[in-house]
This record gives structure tokens, sequence and C-alpha cells, in this order.
């Protein structure tokens, strides 16, 4: 135990060895005190004192008292009476008074008037009859004696430091008072007091000298060699740290910046497209037929500003009409409808990343391996896996001798270096054919769970825009892979904007699962 003493005084800054010795010689001596005959400032005296305390050699108590003073309404109404005192005054010569003459016979504005006509009622001392005010009974007996609250007054006013608490006489005149605006200033004074713990005595007893220690050396010492002859202060390398909460990227922003280096480090381009699309790029560059339950106002958000968009090159249009009516030279018979321009002008707010996709072929020459990651939006109702504002990314690869072998070693190699195992079943999508979902294991839930959908984009979708060579695309829910990653079962949780949960995520990759 005497090791452990012999330690902690070691380890004791000045300031802590001085607040101790005052404390012994003056027990529960107030902070400000201490300072004064110490030398030392008053912050001073509290930092060491929350030192000692941490280490269990005092003990600090802290209490709140309020000091009530007179504003400079209540300094006024003790010298020249509350408004209905003034009232009063004269009604006690004249009996009554018509309510239009008050301001002239009491010298009050019309405001006081009608705060001092409530009071006057409120303490029985006049009633009002037909506009005129006449004082009553109770009145007659208080015109020559102080109220409770006029006594409170007086008492502030002559205690002008203040008073932090009334004598049972006091009580009733200042609730009163508390009743009325700007007449009590109240403020709240802290008072903290220390207390030495059986530590701290020990400490005592055992002694120490109070030197000034050195914590760091300059220049001149280490020259003079005066650094030999110092006194130095030990620290506690045990001691506990505060918790540094580092600056970090948003978790989404983690897994979509490690998608786009994928993505470019397998030789990829970037494209970022818009979120306000036309119809025509959205959905029917896609083959999409415009009668399409996913066009419904309940799926997708349409705009009235702008109303439409400008459709693209008059042949692109032309083509991709003819297909969706007939298949043109597709080898389809297309969706045997009458395709609309107005319908395909709507401007909306893209519903997937995709449109990029068509877009970025007919505008850029083959071949090309081109990639996307961006917010899309859908008239979903918010849940615990659905939100109308998410990220999508996509994958497009197109040139001579493209296959679907080609796709599904492409979504391996992307998988692999997400950290997955990959494995693939047949899906249906409307613009491709052959097309597949990709399915991703969890050691952890030892299951399969399906993250994107992949395929070979259609003829009907890639003849329209002239590309005559195969194409493969790829794509995934951004939030969905995140959800998995962080363990996330809530995917609103994403956007909470949780301190708690923000801290705790790892500033790496994220754990994988």
């Amino acid at each position: 135990m005497s090791e452990d003493i012999e330690k902690t005084i070691r380890e004791l800054h000045i300031y802590e060895k001085i607040l101790l010795k005052e404390l012994e010689a003056n027990p529960g001596e107030r902070p400000s005190k201490i300072a004064s005959n110490a030398g030392i400032d008053v912050k001073s005296v509290m930092s060491a004192a929350g030192s000692l305390a941490s280490k269990d050699i005092i003990e600090m108590r802290k209490d709140v008292e309020k000091v009530y003073s007179l504003t400079k309404d209540g300094l006024e109404y003790a010298e020249k009476g509350l408004p209905e005192r003034r009232i009063l005054n004269a009604l006690s010569g004249k009996k009554e008074i018509h309510m239009k003459d008050l301001a002239s016979e009491t010298g009050i504005d019309k405001k006081e008037a009608n705060i001092a006509l409530g009071w006057l009622r409120r303490k029985n001392w006049a009633q009002i009859d037909k506009g005129v005010v006449k004082i009553t009974d109770v009145g007659e007996d208080y015109a020559d004696k102080e109220d409770v609250d006029e006594k409170v007054l007086d008492f502030l006013k002559v205690n002008e430091n203040g008073v932090k608490q009334f004598n049972d006489s006091l009580k009733d005149g200042f609730k009163k008072l508390t009743g009325r605006k700007n007449i009590l200033n109240i403020q709240k004074e802290t008072l903290h007091f220390f207390k030495i713990l059986p530590k701290g005595e020990e400490i005592l007893k055992h002694g120490f000298t109070i030197k000034e220690q050195a914590t760091q050396l300059t220049h001149e010492q280490l020259k003079e060699g005066t650094w030999k002859s110092l006194e130095y202060r030990p620290y506690d390398i045990n001691a506990e740290a505060p918790v540094v909460f580092a600056g970090k990227k948003h978790p989404l922003r983690v897994i979509i910046d490690e998608i786009r280096e994928i993505f470019l480090n397998m030789g990829f381009s970037e494209d970022n497209g818009e979120y306000v699309e036309s119809a025509f790029w959205n959905f029917d560059s896609l083959f999409q037929p415009q009668d399409h339950a996913a066009r419904e106002m309940q799926d997708t958000f349409y705009l009235k500003n702008p109303l439409t968009c400008d459709l693209p090159d008059d042949d692109l249009v032309k083509l991709t009409a003819e297909t969706h009516e007939t298949g043109a030279d597709t080898g389809s018979i297309g969706w045997q409808y009458d395709w609309s321009e107005d319908i395909a002008r709507q401007s909306v707010l893209r519903t997937h990343t995709t449109g990029i996709s068509t877009k970025h072929l007919y505008e850029h020459d083959q071949p090309m391996k081109m990639f996307s990651v961006g917010r899309v939006f859908r008239r979903e109702t918010f849940d615990y896996k659905h939100l109308p504002e998410f990220h999508q990314v996509e994958g497009l690869v197109c040139g001579e001798g493209i296959s679907y072998q080609n796709l599904l070693g492409t979504l391996k190699e992307f998988y692999k270096k997400l950290g997955f195992e990959v494995r693939f079943r047949p899906a249906y999508f409307p613009y491709t054919y052959l097309s597949t979902e990709s399915e991703i294991y969890l050691e952890e839930k030892e299951s399969w769970i399906e993250l994107g959908g992949a395929g070979m984009f259609r003829p009907e979708v890639l003849k329209p825009l002239g590309i005559n060579q195969p194409a493969l695309a790829f794509g995934m829910g951004i939030e969905r892979l995140a959800m998995i990653r962080y363990g996330v079962e809530d995917i609103r949780m994403l956007y909470k904007s949780d301190i708690n949960w923000l801290r705790e995520v790892p500033l790496d990759k994220g754990v994988r699962l």
C-alpha cells in the first residue's frame, strides 16, 4: 500500500499538492478563498480538484443556489410604489376615480394602469363599476399599511446584492412578485465544496514536499546542463486517455469509392448521367413498353418543371418507335402498339442507372467498358428495406466477340474484388437476354443471397442505337451491399446520421461477412 501511495504522490501535480495542503489546514474552504491563500487562480484550483476527485483523493460536491434581486423596474417600484399602490393612494382621498382620469390623477401610463387595475381587483382594494374605479373596505384598510409583496420590495431594496431565501413572513409576498414580470432578477450561484477522503488522509499522513516540477525541457536547460538538477513529474502510462473520434468517410461513401476503384482497375471508364432524364432514355431505349406498370405515377417521379425533355436524333427515335411497334429488323414482333413521342418526351427522375448505359452506347464508339454509380429515384414506401432515393452501380461492356461467358467472368472478378464468393441463377429482365442474378455467400448466415442482376442486351435495345456488336450489362444496389457489409438490418439506418453508429464503423472498408 505504501508503494501505491508513494507512486500516487510522485504523479501529483504541484497544484494538486497545494490544494490538499490547503484543505488540510482549512477544511471546507471555498475555491475562491483557496486560490487567494495559495496565490493561484480559481481555474487552477478547480482543475486540481477534478483531478484529485478522479483519483478518489477528495470528494467534490456542487450546490446550486438561486439569488434574488430587483430588476430596474423592481427598483423603480420599490422607490415610487407598485402601480396599484399609487392608484390606491389617489383613491384613499377621493374614494372613486373615473378610468379616463387615472393617468392625470396618478401619473401612471395606460399600460401600467391596466396592470394596476388587475392587481387592485385581485387584492380586492378596488372595484370597477361603469368605468369608475371605487375603493373597497379592504382597500381602506390597506391605505395606511404595506401588503406582503411591498414588504419584499423593501427587503430587496435594502439587500441590493441579492438574497438567497426569505423568512416565513415574506414568503407569501415573494410568491406574489414571482407572478409578475420584470420585477425580480433570478441568478444561479454554483457553490463547490471539497472533502478529503481516506486516501487523501493517508497521502497527507505520509507527507510530501511542494516543489516545482519540470514537464518539458528548454534549449537553454539542455545547453547549460541545468536539466540535471530538475525534479521531473512522472507520467502514468496506464492512465485513461480521452477517446478521439477521427474524421472519416460515411460508410456509403467508403463502398462507393471502393467500387469505383475496382472498376477503374479493371479498365472501365466512368459516366455519371443526369438525375433528370427523358422517359425515352429511361424507358423506351430499354425496350420497355409505354404501358408498362413501372411507368405509372405510383412507381415513377414525373416532373412539372421541366415538363418535357428533348428527344435525340430523329433516326434513333424512328427506329425505336418501329422496334416497339413491330420489332423492326430485330427478329422480334415488338409490343404491337402505337408508340407515342409525347410519352417519350416526359421528364422523370431516373429510376435506374441502366439508361446511362444505353445513352453511352449511342454517344460513344465501340469497343467500350463503362460504369456508373449514382442516385436513382422511385416512389417507394419507407420501410426497413425500401427508400424512395438510393444508389445503383451499373457496368457495361460492348465489343466484338463479347459473350455470356464474358459476362459471368466479369461478374466473378468484380465480386471477388469486393470479397464475395458468387454464383449465378437464371433470371428475367425486360431488356436483357440471356439474364442472370448474382448470389453471394454469407458465411455467418450460411446462406446465399441475391445481390444484383445482369444479362446480355437484347437486339431490341442495341439495334435502334446502331450497335451491331454484343453488349453485356450488370448492376446492383449500393445500400443493399452496405447493409450486408456493415450488418445493418434497416436500410434507414444508413441515412439516420446516428453519431454513435458512425463512430463505431471501422475506418477501413468495413467488416466483411
